[in-house]
């Protein structure tokens, strides 16, 4: 049995600002991956099941390998459709902001946020949370936003009433955001959540594959380039980074999605305790993706914070650099040389 997760007022207070509002909109952050979606299409099952008919809304473009999860045409992009959402946010009643600590991850969308009259409720589990909310469900502790959304769930005792259109994205979101439950998922509460999942008939296996075993041959092709061509390994220190351009994204029919799990690679490699990625952005000039993770205690989000205006996790982090790729190399050499006593 679970903990309970929230107060008995903050059960009440969730459960009278979805009864009183109208018009719902819940939005998750820009580059959405697994558990952004995941969570973001379960605790709209939640709200439909409660009589409500909320508009789901992404900032941008996701992956396709999450675009084969149950109701992803009921999604909206901000970037195809920003009159309409707009407009929606302005008249809205409630909105939730699932799996982002602070507006500004919703790039484009972050002004409409702020300006929208609606009562913001925040569902999330990242640290230092910042988002102006009537509710802030924050967890830092937890594995995922989808496993603070199943709590929720619990908790109200909507459980039972569910079904796979709830399991099926909420399975998807913890397994994503646990790199497939090899990490940030020591909890037993975890495989008791698991286990009630798969009452509802989902099959983990197919959803495994669906989001692992589900790239183009181009996709392999850029794995194997930049492991042998792109990777620099820093033995003396234990950490590696490497280098993604638009050149290599061209030569390879890079989609959104195909650098998904490449960054964790590295740190098969015995004693490595980092691994960081560099990417172009695909249209903007002098921008640089960068994607941090660790083993052990070596905290991403401390180097992230401190060199690559990001944050996040202990052993999972982003950030960007405003320049160009040989900026972004310097400041992760910079960053490693800074930190090599925690990586020694």
């Amino acid at each position: 049995m679970l903990n309970p997760i929230l107060t008995e007022g903050e059960c009440t207070q969730l459960r009278s600002l979805i009864d009183t509002s109208q018009t719902i909109v819940v939005v998750c952050h820009s580059n959405a991956d697994g558990d952004a979606i995941g969570s973001l299409l379960g605790w709209g099952e939640v709200l439909r099941q409660l009589g409500k008919e909320p508009l789901l809304v992404v900032p941008d473009q996701y992956p396709d390998y999450l675009q084969w999860m149950p109701n992803t045409e009921k999604i909206v992009r901000y970037d195809k459709r920003k009159d309409y959402v707009d407009t929606v946010l302005k008249i809205a009643d409630l909105v939730f902001c699932l799996d982002f600590n602070t507006l500004s991850r919703t790039e484009d969308m972050q002004e409409a946020l702020a300006d929208s009259p609606a009562q913001r409720v925040l569902i999330d589990h990242h640290l230092g949370p910042d988002v102006p909310a009537v509710l802030s469900i924050s967890r830092p502790p937890l594995s995922s936003t989808c496993e603070l959304v199943f709590r929720i769930v619990w908790q109200m005792g909507l459980f039972d009433v569910l079904g796979k259109h709830f399991a099926i994205p909420v399975y998807a979101g913890m397994m994503t955001d646990t790199g497939g439950f090899t990490f940030a998922s020591n909890d037993p509460d975890i495989y008791f959540i698991i286990s009630q999942l798969l009452t509802k008939h989902i099959n983990k296996d197919k959803i495994y594959r669906n989001v692992y075993h589900n790239y183009s041959e181009h996709r392999l092709r850029l794995v194997g380039h930049v492991l042998c061509n792109c990777l620099v390994v820093d033995n003396e220190r234990h950490a590696s980074y490497y280098t993604i351009n638009r050149a290599d994204m061209k030569k390879f029919h890079f989609v959104k999605g195909d650098a998904e799990g490449l960054v964790n690679m590295p740190l098969q490699i015995k004693g490595m305790k980092l691994s960081i990625s560099l990417r172009e952005d695909s249209e903007r000039n002098n921008l640089i993706w960068v994607s941090l993770r660790s083993v052990d205690d070596f905290p991403c989000n401390e180097m992230a914070a401190r060199f690559f205006n990001g944050g996040g996790h202990l052993n999972a982090s982003g950030g960007r650099v405003n320049g160009t790729m040989a900026d972004a190399v310097r400041i992760v050499q910079e960053a490693i040389k800074a930190y090599e006593d925690k990586l020694k």
